[in-house]
Order: C-alpha cells, then sequence, then structure tokens
C-alpha cells in the first residue's frame, strides 16, 4: 500500500456518507543533513578495489578548480529531452539528458535513426558551446533494458526473466554487446542497465526485469551483462568504440518489497538484504560497472535515494563504488522533507546526479546552489559528486570522442536489427522457453501437419515483448511498428510451410479447416513498473480458457503457448492443454519459439528444450511469495524444473482448480484501479453513442470523453476523466461475476472533483442503479476521500459486470486515485436510495 503523502481530515456527514478534505502544501524542507541509520558493516565483503589511476585524478582536479559552483550544480542535473535541448545544456551546464519510456526525438515514435543521432548531436554540441569555463561533454542515458527497445527496428531481446531460465552468462555478455552496438549506432552512450534485482514476490510488475529469485544467478548475470555492454574491465575494448556505459539498478532491495508493491519497502534485516539482494551489485562493481542507479523503494521505511548508510557508508566506502550514483525518475522527492524541486538530503546521502524530469528542474538546481551557500550541503560533497561524474566521462573518452554523430558505429544502418543480432535474440529465445507438460509427447509437433495459431498473442509482436517496448507500458503498438521482427504466428508459418504441411492463423478459433493440433497463444498483456503489480498470481482469462475447452471438446489437441512476465497460477489451462510452454517474454524473435516446437520435416527434434524456472511456479493465486527460503515452501514447478524431450512427465493431472476468486477469502478489501486497473477488472469507455473503448494508453480521446493518466504521488498513478458530453467510465471483467460478501460495503477512493452534479456513480448489474456523486463529494482542487456504501446503487451482487463506473455531463471532470471495495455493514440512507 502506498502512503499519502497529503494530511487527510475526515468528516463523517449525517448520511453515512465521508468526505474528506487534504492538505496539498509539502513538509518543510530539512536545512540540516538529513540522518541516516547506522548498521553493521561487517555482513558487507570488501570488493576488489578499481586502481587509482594518478593523471586520471589529477585531470580531475584540474576541472575540478575550473568550474563554477552553478557549473559544477549542473553537472548534477538529468532533465529529460522533453524539457532541455542544446541551448538549456549549454546555459545551465547540464552534465546528462535522459528519455523516458516512450520518449522519443521531436516526440515522434517512428524517429529516424538520422533523428536520434542529430538529437544526440544537439546536446552534445550544447555542451561544447559554453561561452565561459571548460566545456565538459554531456552524454544521454536511456533505458535500454531488453536490447534498444525505444527505438523502432532495434533487436528485441527476451526480457530478463527469459534470459534467466535460460542459464548461459556467455549468452547475456553476447546480448550486452549487441546492445551496446544498436545504442551507438543512434550516439547513445549511456544505458541504464541491466536491472540486477533478486525479485521475491512475484507480484511485482517489474519480476519479468529480474533474471532469478536466485541471488547466485543474478550475481552471474550482473557481471556477464555489465561486460557485454561496457567491455572487459582492465581490457583495450573497456568503453571503447561500440561499448556503452552500463548501470546497476536499483540500489537495493526493490525486488524484495513486501506484498511485491512497487516502490514500496523491504523490511528485512541488514544480512538479509546483503545477502539476498545484492550479490549483483558484487560482481557488477567487480566488472568495473560505471552508474549505480538509487532504487525507488525504502528498507524498513527509509527512502533509499536519502539513505546515507547504504548509499555512502555501503556503496561507496565498504563496497569501493569508484562511479556514481544517479537518482531514478524524480526519486529524490519522496525523500522525507523533500519536493521535486529542492532536496539537500539526497546530495548529502551520496546521490550524485538527480534524474530531474520535473519541467520545473531549473528550480532544482537553483536550489541546490542555494544549498550549498547556505551550508545546507557542503562544498566537499559537491566535488565529491562532480569528481565521480568527471570520473566516469573521462574513462568513457568523452573528452576526446567528439559529436555523437562522429562515433564509429553512428548511423550505421548496417548495426540495427541486423542478422547477427538477431540470430543472438532468436538463440535467446530458443534457451528461454520452458516446457511444464507435454502429455503423450506430443512435441516436437510435425510440421508436415495441419496446424492451427489461435489466441490474442500468436501474431502480435506487441504482446510477445512486453512492457519497456517503445513506449513505457508496451501498449498502443502495432506489429507496423517492429520492422524486421517476427511474430510466433510468423515462425510457425514458415517453418511449417518449408515443411510442405499447411496453417491457419484463427485467433478466436474459428478455423476453415479442421487441424491436427492447435496451438494456442495467450497471456499477459504489456506492462511496466507499477501499472504491472497485481493482487495475486492468479491467471484468469474466461475467453482463452474457453477456447482450450473448444479444441478439447471436437477431440483436437492443444498446445498452450504461455506469454507472461512471471510465473502464474494456470492450473484450469495446464489440464485443458496436451502440452504447456512458458514462452515469456520472447521479445522481436518469435520465430525462435517455433524452432524448438516444431520438429525438423524428417521428425527429428531441431532445437531441443533446454529451459529450466529460474523462479518457483505456484499452485495456486495465493501463493506468493514463493521462494526456497520461505516457511511452507510448496510450488506447483520448483526452481530449476523443465521438461526436455523425452522426459516422463510426472505431474499427476488433473491439477485442482481453485475457485477463481480475484479475493483472499479473507480478504476486507478487493482493489479495482491501483495506478491501474487491478486485474481482472479491465477499463472500458462509453461514449455517446455507447460504443465501447478498451483503453490500453495513459491518453484517450473518444466522443464525450477525454482520458489521461496524471502524475500524484508517482508516474501515472492517477486517472483523469473529462467529459466532453453524455459518456461512461467503468472497471468491467469478461464473464458476470458475483461480489455478495461486498454487498454491505462501500466503495473508498480518492478524488478532485468538478461539476459534481454532472456526475453519478454505479455498479453494473442487473437492477443496480447509482447515485449523485454531489451528495458525497465537494467540488475543490483539493484530494478528498469518499465513501459510498455500494447499499445506495445495488441489493444483489451475484453477477457484477462493472463494480464501479462514473457517468458524467459535459464539463464535468473526475480526478481518480486508489479505488477498492471495502467489506462492511454499511446501510444506505433512504434519501439516497436510487428507485
Amino acid at each position: 500500500m502506498k502512503l499519502s503523502l497529503f494530511p487527510v481530515l475526515c468528516l463523517a456527514t449525517a448520511v453515512g456518507l465521508v468526505a474528506c478534505s487534504s492538505d496539498s502544501q509539502s513538509p518543510a524542507i530539512e536545512t540540516a543533513e538529513s540522518p541516516s541509520a547506522s548498521g553493521d558493516l561487517s555482513v558487507w565483503p570488501a570488493l576488489k578495489q578499481t586502481p587509482v589511476d594518478p593523471a586520471l585524478e589529477s585531470r580531475i582536479d584540474g576541472l575540478l578548480a575550473s568550474l563554477t559552483l552553478e557549473q559544477k550544480v549542473g553537472q548534477m542535473i538529468q532533465p529529460e529531452i522533453h524539457h532541455a535541448l542544446g541551448n538549456e545544456v549549454r546555459d545551465y551546464y547540464l552534465g546528462s539528458v535522459l528519455n523516458g519510456g516512450g520518449s522519443f526525438p521531436q516526440q515522434n515514435k517512428h524517429a529516424s535513426l538520422d533523428d536520434w543521432l542529430a538529437l544526440a548531436d544537439d546536446i552534445y554540441a550544447g555542451s561544447m558551446a559554453v561561452e565561459a569555463g571548460t566545456k565538459i561533454p554531456a552524454f544521454w542515458g536511456t533505458d535500454a533494458v531488453h536490447g534498444h527497445n525505444n527505438v523502432i527496428g532495434a533487436t528485441l531481446f527476451p526480457h530478463n526473466i527469459g534470459l534467466g531460465a535460460a542459464h548461459d552468462p556467455a549468452l547475456i555478455k553476447r546480448i550486452g554487446a549487441a546492445t551496446a552496438r544498436e545504442m551507438a549506432a543512434t550516439g547513445i552512450i549511456w544505458s541504464f542497465a541491466p536491472t540486477i534485482a533478486v525479485a521475491r514476490d512475484d507480484r511485482w510488475g517489474r519480476t519479468y526485469e529480474s533474471y532469478s529469485e536466485s541471488p547466485a544467478l543474478v550475481a552471474e548475470y550482473a557481471r556477464a551483462m555489465v561486460e557485454g555492454l561496457q567491455g572487459e574491465r582492465d581490457s583495450a575494448e573497456f568503453l571503447a568504440d561500440g561499448k556503452v556505459i552500463s548501470t546497476a539498478k536499483h540500489f537495493v532491495g526493490d525486488g524484495g518489497t513486501a506484498g511485491g508493491s512497487d516502490r514500496g519497502d523491504t523490511q528485512i534485516s541488514e544480512a538479509e538484504l546483503a545477502r539476498i539482494h545484492s550479490p549483483g551489485y558484487f560482481t557488477a562493481i567487480e566488472a568495473g560497472v560505471q552508474v549505480v542507479m538509487a532504487s525507488f523503494s525504502s528498507w524498513n521505511g527509509d527512502r533509499m535515494h536519502g539513505h546515507r548508510y547504504l548509499l555512502t557508508d555501503v556503496l561507496k566506502g565498504k563496497l569501493g563504488f569508484d562511479g556514481f550514483v544517479v537518482g531514478d525518475w524524480m526519486g529524490h522527492q519522496f525523500v522525507p522533507g523533500c519536493s521535486a524541486t529542492h532536496c539537500p538530503a539526497a546530495v548529502n546521502a551520496g546521490l550524485d546526479m538527480f534524474m530531474a524530469s520535473d519541467p520545473n528542474w531549473r528550480e532544482l538546481h537553483a536550489n541546490t546552489v542555494a544549498d550549498v551557500k547556505a551550508g545546507r550541503i557542503s562544498m566537499e560533497r559537491i566535488d565529491d559528486a562532480v569528481r565521480r561524474i568527471l570520473r566516469v566521462k573521462l574513462r568513457a573518452g568523452l573528452f576526446e570522442r567528439g559529436a555523437p554523430s562522429t562515433y564509429k558505429l553512428a548511423a550505421d544502418t548496417t548495426v540495427m536489427g541486423n542478422a547477427e543480432h538477431r540470430a543472438i535474440a532468436r538463440e535467446a529465445v530458443q534457451k528461454s522457453l520452458v516446457m511444464l507438460k507435454n502429455a503423450g509427447q506430443i512435441l516436437p509437433l510435425s510440421p508436415k501437419q495441419h496446424i492451427v495459431l489461435a489466441g490474442d498473442g500468436a501474431h502480435n509482436i506487441g504482446k510477445q515483448s512486453g512492457g519497456w517496448t517503445i513506449t513505457w507500458q508496451g501498449t498502443g503498438n502495432s506489429n507496423d511498428d517492429f520492422p524486421g521482427a517476427s511474430s510466433i504466428y510468423d515462425g510457425f508459418a514458415a517453418a511449417v510451410k518449408a515443411a510442405g504441411g499447411s496453417i491457419e492463423l484463427a485467433e478466436d478459433g474459428n478455423y476453415q479447416q479442421k487441424p491436427d493440433v492447435a496451438v494456442v497463444v495467450y497471456g499477459e498483456d504489456p506492462y511496466a513498473e507499477m501499472q504491472g503489480d497485481t493482487f495475486d498470481l492468479g491467471y484468469r482469462s474466461p475467453e482463452n480458457l474457453a477456447l482450450l475447452k473448444k479444441f478439447n471438446a471436437e477431440g483436437i489437441p492443444v498446445v498452450s503457448l504461455f506469454i507472461s512476465g512471471r510465473p502464474l497460477a494456470v492450473n484450469p489451462y495446464l489440464n485443458a492443454s496436451d502440452a504447456f510452454v512458458a514462452v515469456w517474454l520472447p521479445g522481436s524473435e518469435g520465430v525462435g519459439v517455433a524452432d524448438v516446437v516444431l520438429a525438423r520435416a524428417d521428425g527429428s527434434v531441431n532445437v531441443p528444450f533446454s529451459g529450466k524456472l529460474s523462479f518457483s511456479w505456484p499452485r495456486n493465486p495465493q501463493q506468493a511469495p514463493q521462494n526456497p527460503e520461505d516457511a511452507g515452501f510448496d510450488p506447483l514447478f520448483a526452481q530449476g524444473y523443465g521438461l526436455a524431450y523425452g522426459d516422463e512427465d510426472s505431474t499427476a493431472y488433473p491439477l485442482p482448480t481453485h475457485r477463481g476468486e480475484i479475493y483472499p477469502e479473507d480478504a476486507n478489501e478487493l482493489p479495482l484501479f491501483v495506478y491501474r486497473p487491478v486485474k481482472p477488472w479491465n477499463l472500458l469507455l462509453q461514449d455517446t453513442a455507447g460504443d465501447s473503448h478498451a483503453v490500453n494508453t495513459a491518453s484517450v480521446r473518444i466522443d464525450g470523453l477525454n482520458l489521461n493518466m496524471q502524475d500524484r504521488h508517482v508516474q501515472e498513478d492517477t486517472l483523469h476523466l473529462a467529459f466532453t458530453g453524455q459518456a461512461r467510465a467503468g472497471f468491467y471483467v469478461d464473464e458476470a461475476m458475483s461480489l455478495e460478501s461486498f454487498a454491505g460495503g462501500s466503495w473508498v477512493f480518492e478524488a478532485v472533483v468538478d461539476k459534481a452534479d454532472a456526475l453519478t456513480i454505479g455498479l453494473d448489474c442487473d437492477g443496480c442503479g447509482q447515485v449523485a456523486l454531489s451528495a458525497v463529494a465537494e467540488v475543490t482542487d483539493q484530494w478528498q476521500t469518499l465513501r459510498i456504501p455500494v447499499a445506495c446503487v445495488a441489493d444483489d451482487l451475484s453477477k457484477v459486470k462493472a463494480a464501479f463506473y462514473v457517468q458524467g455531463q459535459k464539463g464535468a471532470a473526475l480526478s481518480l486515485y486508489n479505488l477498492r471495495l471495502t467489506k462492511g455493514d454499511a446501510s444506505c440512507p433512504a434519501n439516497l436510495k436510487q428507485p
């Protein structure tokens, strides 16, 4: 659960409804160095130190002496490309810029290689155009987390969870090297990768960015990826042409938050923090990683962006890290006493560079300068931060490289998405697949048969690539956005046709010719941080389960290819499948799936199954967290499980199924919207004509309604609805379901309301009604917490289609945050009961 940054005062009204107002003023800025808990440094290893280079340090001394305070602080500010161009790099002496997920040159999703390079040149030229003082090259950082994934046409490798199943560090190193080359072609020299989180609760929406729940495997892969991106430390290739600066993230414990809550609190001992969540940092530092990104999360209640003990005493002191620490997307603003534009506590804690993606980064610059002049930040701390930044820039040769367009691989059209890189990605797909079931040795399939490919993932490259793919959440993409890539169907079609078989794409299962076998591709839709957090580990898709059972009823063997970013409870789907393969998020080379699942034309194995689970697989939706060290550890499939061709499957089918509840039986609260719709609820909009529209992007415009995701506490955590006519927005499920246990409960949510008399809320079910929001809400620009008894709109909750909807008229607007249903015994006053 996220804690509000705003104090809330609630007043009970005579009708039993509650409206709460909140004070939006930030707390006072701390003027002293932020305190940090001490710890036990003995639990941390002393790593092999990077030898001091006297010539390098002497050069840094000279650079520091030539810089003004304002110029030094400029090096510590990293704005987003939306908000800073070359002239501002010049005027503020900015050290770097970044592009967020879904951010492109000129905000053109289809920006060309030349467009990316031109912007990189503009940023560099700005840093070289300063009129006074030493010219220090600025550099550009990007989230190249599974290839250069913001760029159209790049090679997209499987996400980390799939790579973990490959158990092949040498492959990881090659993937890093290929990614570095494609980045170099765009003139970008700094990657915010690898993510070396050890995900311990798979409800976390970033589980797919973790290689494994095993610290040992993560440590092995961290070293390999850093060496792939940067080159081997102490070798001639280290940070040479075609290599990029690597970032180990997010320090530390981001994969261990309570409940798997993104940006939450990791509540463990220091010894556990070091033993479970830190080995990847040990190997990354020994491999020469140049940047470490501070985590948004907290450790036992203390924010990592303000944690001096961990950032300074442990990371820079005991572990000997001599690069620099960069913040995460405006993460400093959540340190106690801080705001988006003022945070001396983070600098004092050891943060060297603010990721200042807020448009008001100039205020952060001015306030940081003022903090130094007022003694709230020492000049020694500023010099240490800038020394570290300059050290990395000098090691990377930025002072000698010149403009990005002069880099060796710049604008090389033979690099981006080339055949060599795609072959590596195809190999990674092959090695990542994990076979969980193979009844009667149905796999490998003969390509000489008539095969139907069904399911919404069969021919959907965006779905198979997942989040952090072109856009931040990986949504809003079509196959046309992936030139040179192959869907899973594309791979099957090529192999089957070459072998003389026949294939049919029938995503809804309505084939033209009865097949010999049905291959059904389905699973999770793309998501990224925050919006990917889930309430439990149940996969629920009545539509896909019905599709499997349709083929069962027709006597057609079924092979399930399951797309997901985490292990999920899928017992009904396993029962309805003759074979079941976890394909994870394979990326742009869907052809690699067919390489393994299909035999050669002569019936022999083409590519064998070799993937083994790097995460434990749950028996039921409530089995989280689930790790080998946990009490009562009893997974359906343990870490390391994975069938090979010819293996005997000892799993006893049919597996027990659960009643499919979307909440534990003893849960007192049912979340509907927490940063995003909580599965199985889908956000649907209804326009003035009554037509429905699914929401899969952060901004939607339909006739009668504009939807935008806005930032309240964190990025895109708030749903804003502006009505331009009569329209509706609601949280729906695919099939009506029972919510009887919430019949006496209430809706609870936080809101900002404009024109409340033109807004009503209700349930969508037989006999359900609605209630005017004006009865409970104030029209104010302040946040209020609203509590509305469900009894005001419904008596029978046995078949609910939408657990909440809001309907509005022209001119009305609503900002909605943290919507949930709570149990209780709340009756509705007679004067509010709808007929």
